[in-house]
């Protein structure tokens, strides 16, 4: 993985002390909350519905176990001893101390981390599959050209105050892991006719109250043209993206305004105006990154123990076939680990899990993890003979739910537990989900199914593109919560559409199981998923099992 570089180290340390010095003159009034917002948000800190929230970034989603520690060591010091891990692959601290923060931002640049650009109208995050570097489909690790893009990115001069918030997605998989098409860039990695290696390039996708897929404008852009061209998108946006309306500001709605066809036109014709001026440096830049990210020393190891073990112990076995993935290193596996065990946080994981992942980390995974987007951890590089005693350890540490990809394994946002802007609970919907259909078992039975909870329009719990989607929102100060069906955040990515009229707190579950008991009446066959039985049926059965005819008069 990167590790910092000195210019790194020292422009992070400089942030860290010009922001403590703002912190405190916060504290002692010379600068009031109207003035300080600008600055805190600059550096990943909110405030939220009980307290401040600080927003750490995990670049692409990739931290080592030194990190994971630090990480659990800061949420026992200045927190409640846990941290939540996002759909933005960040993870957050819900109630640090304002004094704190500056003691904070400096752990963490201990060990290479910060709060940069984890908020604010500029480019935050970037995200990337969270299998980087170790899938099987994988054409090439997305990573080296996600770290291109954060250096390029980080306090830039001209897309420091862009319109709105601007967030970009990568893979390196033809098969989209990353929800490319629900961010205002999207890059996935393909193959032209000779084979050589590139980027579908699309924008103008997001959530929120305007749900939109992205839209391509470039089939193919050789990787060398690849920052030019983003700088390009940035660009017109920043000139033509809408600053009177902040709902209206984001390059989704720009795109809708402008037209694909033109906003394209402009993309191309600035992409060919500032391309000479790379002068390729910026190769020279990712040519240096792309080491960083060399394959680790992979070993060698009888499978025989692995074999026999999966045979005879059906926890294990359970485990394998859910939360283990194939990895292109012939002997080696991709294991998740997931943050949704039944009746939990989605995502909180606590200081002494955090602990005994960084040693998993270490001790089977060559010391990398991976934080993805659905809000569990990744170990990427997993020799098979060290999975029992992987599994092992995780089951005493409660951490060996055999459930990814299944209906308890939500994404859920923090909800009106926490956030300012929520108009809705989400945690306890999700929580009461997954309990419910642990208590019936029936979750393998289902199968792969994305249900996803957001608190408010603003999506964060990514809705729209759920198998089932929830979206809780305000009527009248009672909690209704709406659903969506058939979503898609893969390659085919589409927007779910709305059922109907919504459920109070109270039907929402018992709403959720009379549409899983409808498609299991309804598939064809076990292999048929959620997904492709909605595809081939249509919303109708769907509906009428949501609305029987006792809530033929259910008000909107």
């Amino acid at each position: 993985m990167y590790h910092y570089q000195p210019f790194d180290t020292q422009f992070v340390r400089n942030r860290v002390a010009i922001f403590s010095d703002q912190i405190a003159r916060r504290i002692d009034g010379s600068l009031t909350e109207e003035e300080f917002r600008p600055l805190r948000l600059m550096n990943g800190l909110y405030l939220q519905l009980h307290a401040y929230m600080l927003r750490v970034a995990i670049p692409y989603g990739t931290l080592n176990g030194r990190q994971m520690r630090q990480l659990a060591r800061i949420s026992e010091t200045y927190d409640k001893g846990y941290g939540h891990f996002t759909t933005r692959q960040n993870i957050q601290f819900n109630w640090p101390k304002l004094t704190d923060v500056g003691a904070i931002l400096s752990d963490l640049a201990d060990v290479e981390m910060h709060a940069i650009q984890t908020s604010g109208n500029c480019v935050r995050n970037v995200t990337a599959d969270h299998f980087a570097g170790a899938a099987l489909d994988e054409i090439a690790d997305p990573r080296p050209i996600a770290e291109l893009l954060r250096q390029w990115s980080t306090d830039h001069p001209e897309f420091q105050f862009l319109p709105r918030k601007f967030k970009i997605a990568v893979t390196g998989s033809p098969n989209d892991r990353a929800v490319t098409k629900a961010h205002d860039i999207g890059l996935r990695m393909v193959q032209n006719a000779l084979g050589t290696p590139g980027f579908e390039v699309s924008v103008g996708g997001g959530l929120g109250r305007t749900p939109m897929i992205g839209q391509v404008v470039r089939d193919f852009l050789p990787t060398q043209d690849l920052l030019p061209y983003v700088e390009a998108v940035l660009s017109v946006y920043n000139r033509l993206g809408r600053r009177d309306n902040k709902y209206k500001a984001r390059i989704k709605i720009t795109l809708h305004e402008t037209g694909a066809a033109e906003l394209t036109r402009m993309i191309e014709a600035r992409f060919i105006q500032i391309r000479p001026q790379f002068s390729g440096q910026d190769q020279q830049v990712l040519a240096a990154i792309t080491k960083a990210f060399a394959p680790p020393l992979y070993k060698t190891a009888d499978l025989s123990t692995y074999q026999a073990t999966y045979q005879a112990d059906g926890l294990f076995r359970s485990w394998v076939d859910t939360n283990v993935s194939a990895h292109k290193q012939a002997g080696y596996a991709i294991a998740s680990i997931s943050l949704k065990a039944q009746g939990q946080t989605p995502g909180d994981a606590t200081a002494a899990q955090m602990r005994v992942i960084a040693e998993m980390a270490e001790q089977f995974g060559h010391d990398e993890l991976r934080i993805s987007h659905e809000q569990n951890v990744i170990l990427p590089h997993v020799h098979q003979s060290d999975l029992y005693a992987l599994h092992q350890n995780l089951s005493a540490a409660g951490l060996a739910t055999a459930n990814l990809g299944l209906i308890s394994d939500i994404i859920a946002c923090p909800g009106m537990d926490y956030c300012a802007l929520a108009t809705a609970r989400s945690i306890p919907v999700a929580q009461n989900i997954a309990l419910r259909f642990d208590a019936l078992k029936l979750e393998h039975d289902i199968g792969p199914l994305k249900l996803k909870i957001s608190g408010c329009i603003n999506a964060c719990g990514h809705h729209h593109v759920g198998h089932i989607g929830i979206l809780g929102l305000d009527r009248a100060g009672v909690e209704n919560y709406q659903i969506t069906l058939g979503g898609d955040a893969t390659e085919t990515a589409a927007i779910g559409d709305r059922a109907g009229p919504g459920f109070s707190y109270d039907e929402i579950v018992p709403a959720i199981e009379r549409l899983i008991m409808a498609y299991l009446a309804l598939r064809i066959e076990r292999s048929e998923s959620f997904l492709k039985c909605y595809q081939r049926l249509g919303a109708a059965p769907f509906k009428e099992a949501l609305y029987p005819k006792d809530r033929e008069n259910h008000a909107a």
